[in-house]
């Protein structure tokens, strides 16, 4: 499966990138609750803002210092707060599919 719109940072990227260039913002939750993650329910699905659409994948990994390893993200995966990882569905593309990031 392969995703075009999606942001995977180059290896040598600084693991002090701005995470919020990795978190979904404005998300709608679909799907049944297959989950609890700090006491808020894990859905099977989200979508955003644009209509793309993104099927949950696992729990975000964490530096030591406390924040998002963002540089574990794989190429169009995105957090959701409070630290989940969604992927681009690509049997669902939304109105802006062609969406770089």
């Amino acid at each position: 499966m392969k995703f075009t719109n999606g942001f995977k940072p180059s290896p040598k990227t600084s693991r002090r990138l701005p995470t919020e260039y990795f978190i979904l913002a404005d998300v709608a939750f679909e799907g049944a609750v297959i989950g609890y993650l700090a006491g808020k329910p894990i859905r099977e699905a989200v979508s955003d803002g644009d209509g793309l659409h993104y099927r949950f994948v696992g729990v975000a990994p964490r530096l030591t210092s406390g924040g998002f390893d963002v540089r574990a993200l794989r190429t169009g995966e995105w957090i959701v707060q409070p630290g989940l990882v969604y992927a681009a569905d690509a049997a669902k593309p939304g109105k802006k599919a062609d969406r770089a990031a």
